[in-house]
């Protein structure tokens, strides 16, 4: 086993165990230790490949199912943003909401990893609030853009880190002309993009911020572990 698929089976197993704990505690700390190989991972893929090499970014188109597609394709675009991974929230489609995700290889493999087990966390953490009865709906689909908020700047903060802590002379003109060739390989599919931000009107984004602070990473613990804010939307149809 390489060294690449080694980082990617740690990476597996602890956020298997993230997902499978009931103790807030324990997955904080399972995906620190997760968030924080990732993105030590992240950092050493972009060097070792650096100018030179052939490969180009590549993409995925992600559907997401109801109850709550647009809410889950928002935490998969923030996701996919925070590992250096270019989204495009591109609408309903057969299915649920659909999302394109632009990357190199190794960061579209990091997106799919975290965001997979952080919308099932997701998942497991609305199940278990108690909204008011007034507006249920409402205060759950602020809890759920709180919760996907607070992800995206905990991950962002490992990625923060990593490059702080890992990288090497350099690193950052890589990681520059690496997003320069993500946001090319973009325009080429979708030559006109507006921006939105979701608004909210229910109560629950501050438990839903806290529940993703619980379900993610506690940022100092960064250093000793064991080591997806704006939804890009796109007139044009995705490659098939």
């Amino acid at each position: 086993m390489s060294s690449d698929s080694r980082t990617l089976d740690r990476v597996r197993k602890l956020l298997a165990k993230a997902e499978g704990t009931d103790n807030p505690h324990e997955r904080a700390t399972f995906m620190a230790a997760a968030s924080a190989l990732m993105a030590k991972y992240g950092i050493e893929q972009a060097t070792l490949t650096g100018r030179a090499s052939r490969s180009a970014p590549g993409d995925r188109l992600v559907t997401l199912a109801d109850p709550w597609a647009r809410e889950k394709a928002r935490l998969v675009c923030l996701v996919a943003q925070a590992v250096r991974c270019r989204p495009l929230l591109i609408g309903r489609g057969e299915g649920g909401q659909r999302v394109h995700i632009f990357g190199f290889g190794s960061d579209l493999e990091r997106a799919d990893l975290l965001a997979t087990s952080l919308l099932l966390q997701m998942a497991t953490g609305l199940a278990a609030v108690d909204p008011p009865a007034s507006n249920p709906r409402a205060y759950r689909r602020s809890w759920l853009l709180g919760f996907a908020d607070e992800v995206y700047r905990l991950l962002q903060a490992a990625e923060e880190a990593a490059l702080r802590d890992e990288a090497a002379p350099g690193t950052e003109l890589v990681l520059a002309d690496r997003r320069a060739e993500v946001e090319a390989a973009v325009a080429e599919v979708y030559p006109r993009i507006r921006r939105t931000v979701p608004r909210t009107s229910g109560t629950g984004y501050r438990d839903g911020v806290e529940a993703g602070r619980r379900a993610d990473l506690e940022r100092e613990r960064l250093a000793s572990s064991e080591g997806c804010r704006t939804i890009s939307s796109a007139s044009g149809s995705g490659r098939g």
